[in-house]
């Protein structure tokens, strides 16, 4: 079990504030890496995750990113950390948190793109018009975030 299991077999479903990062992946021809996730029902959202202990949150995003695409990424750059009420979950199964997301971008990673069958139905590089309409909430306001801070066309 990891941390975030060993923590509900204590705590049982009461809130808890959970930190994790997600890393938006930017292809040499201005593409933007996505992920179909098999939970909560197929939506698109950017590959991350939550923090073990001991972990940074770059390390978060370079072990998630590499557990979801099988990409290592690198030079991360710092979009925004988001928090605070509008980021309260409460899951289908009655556990609920508050996460702390911080998010970062590159245009450096190595590797061949492959999806974790568990959590992902797959992964696309995608431009900006392109983006799907089912997206993580969190996620589309990341993006929308970065595409008028850092996206050069």
């Amino acid at each position: 079990m990891g941390y975030i299991e060993d923590l509900r077999a204590i705590v049982g479903h009461r809130p808890l504030i959970f930190v994790g990062a997600v890393v938006v992946i930017v292809d040499e021809i201005g593409r933007i890496l996505l992920q179909q996730r098999t939970f909560p029902n197929g939506v698109w959202g950017l590959p991350g995750g939550l923090m073990e202990l001991g972990e940074s949150t770059e390390e978060v995003a370079v072990r998630e990113v590499f557990e979801e695409t099988g990409l290592t990424v690198s030079e991360l750059k710092l979009i925004n950390v988001y928090s605070g009420k509008d980021h309260f979950i409460k899951a289908a199964n009655g556990d609920e948190f508050y996460v702390v997301t911080v998010a970062y971008y590159t245009e450096n990673f190595i590797g061949e793109l492959s999806v974790d069958i568990e959590e992902s139905i797959q992964a696309q590089f995608l431009t900006p018009n392109e983006l799907p309409s089912q997206m993580v909430k969190s996620h589309r306001n990341i993006l929308n975030e970065f595409l008028k801070k850092h996206y050069k066309m």
